[in-house]
């Protein structure tokens, strides 16, 4: 099974690629340049019989911010020139027979994280994320596609010091300032790990805060006040750091089969758009454009 973070990788086309991009029409396809060039590949290179692709269908807004409003907060407001792209690359995404999934409610890490609980083989996310590693199991590996690295579990906890499901206590101490969460103000990665090899998770850490107290760490005493004064967002930071594995999803969202891709509607949408021969190309179609 072939999980896609797709949003990563439309954000990153749409930053990486000019906007001097345009279909024949003068929109911009950038992002779509991109993210295409990045999926074909990622298809050619692989062979699961299983493949999704989740998309964040808001931007600005998910069940995360009912209980914490500044989620995400830092974050710019999208421009208009990327979300006009974000539609066109789900529809090819369909049209080369991978499954697509969005919510209203849930990001793109949740439905991902939903999909992998229930698979009863190894999976392959495809993701930057570092959050989607809290779901890796035996055999599981995340793949930072762009970076060419493939991280399995004890590669998890070579890089961050814990293992994957000590990821969200991991980031409820040193926050997340991509996605705006608070953490602890003064601890850092080392010693969130260092913290986290001696509890088993921040309920047992705030639950004894005496023995970080005496504790052979560094500044042990003033990390416990501060683990005191900030338990409340300790908690609100792993909460949110927390992918759901449950979403109710339908049969239809479940059949994440790979489909012969439908090249009439890839070709109806290339003219649709106006885009030239270059992306046709990439998409195993003949040129109709003298556009880029």
């Amino acid at each position: 099974m072939l999980l896609i973070d797709a949003s990563v990788y439309i954000f990153r086309a749409f930053h990486a690629l000019p906007d001097s991009i345009t279909g024949a029409d003068g929109r911009p396809l950038n992002a779509v340049h991109g993210y295409v060039g990045f999926l074909t590949a990622l298809l050619a290179a692989t062979d699961e019989a299983y493949v999704a692709a989740a998309f964040d269908e808001s931007l600005t807004h998910s069940f995360r911010n009912e209980f914490f409003a500044d989620y995400k907060a830092n974050r710019e407001q999208p421009p208009a020139e990327l979300v006009s792209q974000i539609g066109v690359c789900r529809a090819i995404t369909e049209a080369l027979g991978v499954a697509t999934l969005s919510s209203p409610r849930y990001e793109a890490d949740d439905l991902i994280a939903t999909l992998a609980a229930a698979a009863d083989e190894p999976v392959t996310v495809v993701t930057s994320d570092k959050d989607l590693a809290q779901i890796l199991g035996p055999g599981d590996i995340l793949w930072d596609y762009a970076r060419e690295t493939r991280y399995d579990a004890s590669a998890v906890r070579a890089r961050f010091g814990v293992a994957p499901a000590a990821i969200p206590d991991y980031l409820a101490l040193v926050g997340d300032t991509v996605d705006n969460i608070p953490g602890v103000p003064g601890i850092g990665a080392k010693t969130a790990a260092a913290l986290l090899s001696r509890f088993a998770d921040i309920d047992t850490l705030l639950a004894d805060i005496d023995a970080v107290r005496v504790a052979d760490l560094r500044g042990a005493k003033s990390l416990a006040t501060r683990l005191k004064a900030h338990a409340d967002q300790a908690r609100l930071s792993r909460r949110l750091a927390t992918v759901v594995r449950d979403i109710a999803l339908d049969a239809a969202q479940r059949d994440i089969a790979r489909r012969v891709p439908d090249t009439a509607r890839l070709q109806q949408l290339c003219n649709e758009h106006g885009v030239g021969p270059r992306l046709r190309g990439q998409l195993g179609l003949e040129a109709e454009s003298e556009t880029i």
